[in-house]
């Protein structure tokens, strides 16, 4: 899922303060090794007994990200947990702000020795929270306590483990999803039970979705969506391409990405041809413009996450539906690449009850109770699959049965090294600069080929300063 917000400047600063963050660690002996690896240390799961003859309630700490609606709705499984566990531990839910700002709080917070119990980190943090070597790794409560992860979702999974170890605990974790309006679809003769499932028929559709007035101006594009780099990497795990090198970052560091693939160029050519004809809107790298032309009925068809269903559906005049994300050809082979956030238990600086008392909660919030709860309040996937089977989720799917189109692409996904997606410690600048070449080759004369081969050696030097930084 996209980031609650996600200005490039913030973006730019936060992965230079990380890479100033990883040399301080590396200074001190405490940086992670390759292969996307590293990190954990000689921090491990303290057992249950730890908890045993408690003088008072341990206090967990959970730095999170989640606001408006979906904050009520964790503070609701927060107070139903407390509820449980009363005298014994209690959770304290503390709102950082988006997922950019919570990271750079959590750095902040390592160079003052004084990070929370629990944080919530998104996707593009996951190989600076390796290399930073604060907290126990998942795998670490996994194996002690011969936890089932057979239930939880195998996309999400295979994204957060790293070297054959599982490293946090997905969470509020959604996919990106093609999003029609089913009203426009019945209304131009075309089956809106059959959304188009490949860029050849995105503009097939969009060739007899397109609207124009007398005067010949356009009223309703076939299509329009943003210009957002996690669609770059969606694309290319659902083509099997890798977005970096070195196994996208999991046999080794990565040190080039790879999104100048002739599949991405293939793409950024068609979108640029779907605008020349007048059968795509131009929006540029605002999701919420793209969503706003989605809603006011200007794009029959967009693509968005899962996250943004709920409020298509409040938004929207006519009926909203949901398909697959593309793919760039018919005979890609498909898969998924989540995004979202996951749960990290810090192991520097805290106690063995602290560290405890954190897993108990996190095993709460993966229960199928809670997980019904969670997706049927905010839209989040249940990371725990028995979760679609609680009497919420049920409800919701219902109600609005575009929700199990998300779990249905997800269920249909291939795990492999390209829909683990990439691991590297300046994604969040790989994805700036996708977006930058993709953009400037539909606003310039520069072929597509040519701008995003440029976007992608752009982020070289900053790849070999940040892996240079952490001793690799």
């Amino acid at each position: 899922m996209r980031t609650p917000s996600r200005p490039r400047a913030r973006r730019t600063a936060l992965v230079a303060g990380i890479s100033a963050l990883a040399l301080a660690l590396a200074a001190c002996g405490d940086g992670g090794g390759g292969g996307g690896g590293g990190g954990g240390g000689d921090l491990t799961a303290p057992g249950p007994e730890v908890l045993d003859d408690l003088d008072a309630p341990v206090q967990v700490e959970f730095w999170h990200s989640m606001d408006s609606t979906n904050g009520q709705v964790l503070n609701s499984l927060i107070a139903g947990f407390n509820a449980e566990n009363e005298g014994r531990i209690e959770v304290s839910g503390s709102f950082q702000g988006d997922y950019d700002t919570t990271l750079a709080q959590h750095r902040a917070a390592i160079q003052q020795g004084d990070t929370a119990n629990l944080i919530m980190i998104y996707d593009l943090g996951t190989q600076f929270m390796i290399d930073s070597a604060q907290t126990v790794p998942a795998q670490s409560f996994v194996d002690l306590d011969d936890y089932d992860l057979d239930p939880l979702e195998d996309a999400l999974l295979n994204y957060f483990t790293v070297d054959g170890d599982l490293r946090s605990f997905p969470f509020n974790n959604s996919t990106p999803l093609m999003y029609i309006n089913r009203d426009a679809f019945e209304e131009a003769g075309l089956d809106p039970d059959q959304p188009p499932r490949d860029l050849a028929e995105i503009r097939e559709y969009a060739e007899a979705l397109t609207v124009r007035g007398a005067d010949g101006k356009v009223e309703q594009y076939g299509f329009g969506a943003a210009v957002y780099g996690w669609f770059v990497e969606q694309f290319m795990a659902r083509a099997a391409a890798p977005y970096c090198d070195a196994g996208n970052g999991r046999e080794g560091r990565a040190t080039e990405v790879l999104f100048d693939d002739p599949k991405i160029v293939e793409m950024v050519e068609w979108w640029q041809q779907m605008i020349d004809d007048g059968l795509a809107v131009q929006i540029g790298r605002s999701t919420d413009d793209a969503q706003a032309a989605f809603t006011s009925g200007r794009a029959a068809m967009t693509l968005e996450s899962t996250g943004s269903l709920g409020g298509f559906l409040e938004q929207s005049d006519f009926e909203v539906g949901a398909g697959y994300f593309p793919l760039i050809d018919a005979d890609d082979p498909g898969g998924s690449i989540i995004g979202g956030a996951s749960l990290w238990i810090n192991g520097e600086g805290h106690s063995e009850q602290e560290i405890r008392a954190s897993w108990e909660f996190v095993q709460y919030l993966l229960t199928p109770e809670s997980q019904s709860r969670w997706h049927a309040g905010t839209g989040y996937l249940s990371v725990n699959t028995d979760g679609y089977d609680g009497p919420e989720a049920k409800e919701r799917a219902e109600q609005y049965p575009q929700f199990s189109v998300a779990a249905g692409q997800l269920a249909d996904s291939e795990t492999n090294i390209n829909t683990a997606g990439c691991m590297m410690g300046v994604m969040a600048e790989a994805r700036v600069a996708a977006e930058e070449g993709w953009e400037n080759a539909l606003t310039s004369d520069t072929p597509a080929q040519e701008a995003m081969t440029s976007a992608a050696e752009s982020v070289k030097r900053t790849i070999g300063e940040y892996n240079d930084s952490v001793g690799d």
